[in-house]
C-alpha cells in the first residue's frame, strides 16, 4: 500500500540514490528526484524525475515547495536543509546524518564560519572521504524516518 509520505531527493550531487531506490521501494513511498540536469533514474512507478531550470537554486526551491510533514529532503546543502524543516519535513544528509530544527543553527552557523574563512584565503580541507559506514548509516536513517512517519500517519 502506497502511503502520503513522499522522499525528495536533491540529486545533482546525491551518492546514495540506489540506497533511496531500495529503501523507497521496499516502503512502497513515492519517491522524486529533483535535478536540474536529465539523469537516468530506476525505472519504478514510485520514482519520478524532475528537472528544474539550471537557475542557482531553482531545485532548492522546487524541494522547499513540495516539502511538509509528510516528506523526507535528502540532502547535502545546508540551506536547503533549513528551508525543509521551516516546512516541517524530516531532512537527511547523504552521509546519515539527520538535521533537526536543534541542530541546524549550528550547522548554518559553522557553514558561514568556515566560508568566510574560505573568503579570507585559508585553505581548510574539504569533508571527509564517503564510507561505507556513511552508506549504512544512511540507511539506517531513511530506514527509521520512513517507519516514524507511517506510524504516524495511522
Amino acid at each position: 500500500m502506497q502511503t502520503a509520505i513522499q522522499i525528495l531527493v536533491d540529486a545533482d550531487s546525491c551518492p546514495v540514490k540506489e540506497e533511496i531506490y531500495k529503501v523507497g521501494i521496499r516502503h512502497q513511498v513515492r519517491m522524486e528526484i529533483v535535478c536540474n540536469s536529465y539523469m537516468k533514474v530506476r525505472e519504478h512507478s514510485l520514482v519520478k524525475l524532475t528537472v528544474v531550470s539550471a537557475d542557482f537554486d531553482a531545485a532548492d526551491d522546487y524541494i522547499v515547495e513540495k516539502a511538509n510533514a509528510d516528506s523526507i529532503v535528502i540532502t547535502a546543502d545546508i540551506l536547503l536543509a533549513d528551508r525543509a524543516l521551516k516546512n516541517e519535513a524530516q531532512v537527511i544528509a547523504p552521509n546519515g546524518t539527520r538535521f533537526t530544527k536543534e541542530s541546524i543553527g549550528t550547522a548554518v552557523a559553522t557553514r558561514a564560519l568556515m566560508e568566510d574563512l574560505r573568503a579570507g584565503g585559508e585553505q581548510h580541507g574539504g569533508p571527509p572521504a564517503f564510507s561505507a559506514k556513511d552508506r549504512s548509516r544512511f540507511l539506517s536513517t531513511l530506514h527509521e524516518d520512513i517507519v516514524r512517519l507511517k506510524a504516524k500517519s495511522v
